[in-house]
């Protein structure tokens, strides 16, 4: 048998892109009915103003084949022609199996490679890096890459400090190789800082929960939140992050179509925006509508650029994300 050559490395582009949301729409209003708050209250503070909830019936399995089955039609492959999918998530259906196995099977792309991703809201981004890489070594042509979360399920709604951030949704990307070598990621990074994971974290048991009991609301299995240590982290990484990545990539940030940051708070995302001194139009936001959908937010973002028709191939552009973790990544 002749040896077969080595695999040339190929240009890497994003080829489709997809979505799913559940129907039901909780409002700040409808919140205000079920604990102590107000839409005043929570939109002056957060930029949102409803979120979507997953129907009981409704799995995290569900969102994320629907998205990726999206991604696959736009990007014009099949599901048989997938290599790979990664399914970023920090609400799995279970730790065995992985929720992405189940959606290779479901979208009748076996036997692709399949792997969760944890990294809470950074994990599309995560999975992003890591696809682009994959490509880049021309061993593989398509790979998926979902965000997808139901965190109305490990959510304490007594708790107005947390309930009123969070929604469910997923999005997903099919990344695929490129004839043009010069095609793909300019830069990427991926970061972390375990001593800061007690500011957000979602313990199972006692055991689980740091030696002070920093902010935990006595729920096991729901969202805990240092809110005012979770701001400050994202408001200076947020900021770092976007800079390092525009120096790294040797642009400016005029150059960049758009910035497509985590949906985490509206606040937060302005003051990157007015530091970097961009207009309102380069630094997309949707959370008034979808509230924090964690590692799905990204990709849902992309998808409504894509499907506005407001993203063009040739177009520069940055996706970042940061929570819990804590974790990072442009």
């Amino acid at each position: 048998m002749s040896p077969q050559a080595p695999p040339q490395p190929a240009g890497v582009r994003l080829a489709g892109t997809g979505m799913a949301i559940p129907p039901k729409v909780l409002t700040n209003d409808d919140l205000a009915e079920m604990v102590d708050t107000s839409d005043d209250w929570i939109s002056r503070r957060t930029g949102i103003r409803q979120r979507h909830i997953a129907e009981e019936a409704t799995t995290v399995r569900e969102l994320a084949s629907t998205s990726v089955r999206l991604a696959l039609t736009n990007a014009g492959v099949e599901p048989a022609e997938l290599d790979f999918l990664m399914v970023a998530t920090l609400t799995a259906e279970m730790c065995c199996p992985s929720t992405s196995a189940r959606v290779v099977a479901e979208i009748g792309a076996a036997p692709a490679g399949a792997v969760d991703l944890s990294a809470a809201c950074s994990g599309f981004v995560y999975g992003l890096n890591m696809a682009a890489g994959l490509i880049r070594t021309g061993q593989y042509t398509h790979i998926g890459v979902v965000g997808a979360e139901t965190l109305s399920r490990i959510v304490d709604w007594n708790d107005r400090s947390t309930c009123v951030l969070f929604g469910d949704g997923a999005g997903a990307v099919i990344v695929s190789a490129s004839d043009n070598p010069d095609q793909g990621c300019l830069y990427q990074s991926m970061a972390s800082d375990g001593n800061a994971w007690h500011t957000l974290y979602c313990a199972r048991t006692e055991e689980d929960l740091p030696d002070d009991r920093d902010g935990f609301s006595g729920v096991f299995n729901t969202l805990q939140m240092n809110g005012r240590e979770v701001y400050r982290f994202a408001v200076s990484t947020l900021q770092q992050t976007i800079t390092e990545a525009i120096e790294g990539a040797g642009i400016r940030a005029d150059d960049l179509a758009m910035i497509v940051p985590h949906q985490s708070n509206q606040r937060i995302l302005e003051l990157a925006r007015t530091k970097l001194g961009l207009p309102e139009e380069k630094m997309y936001s949707n959370i008034d509508r979808y509230g924090n959908t964690s590692a799905a937010s990204v990709p849902i973002c992309l998808n409504e650029l894509m499907e506005a028709g407001r993203l063009h191939e040739g177009d520069l552009v940055l996706m970042v994300g940061l929570g819990g973790g804590l974790t990072w990544a442009s």
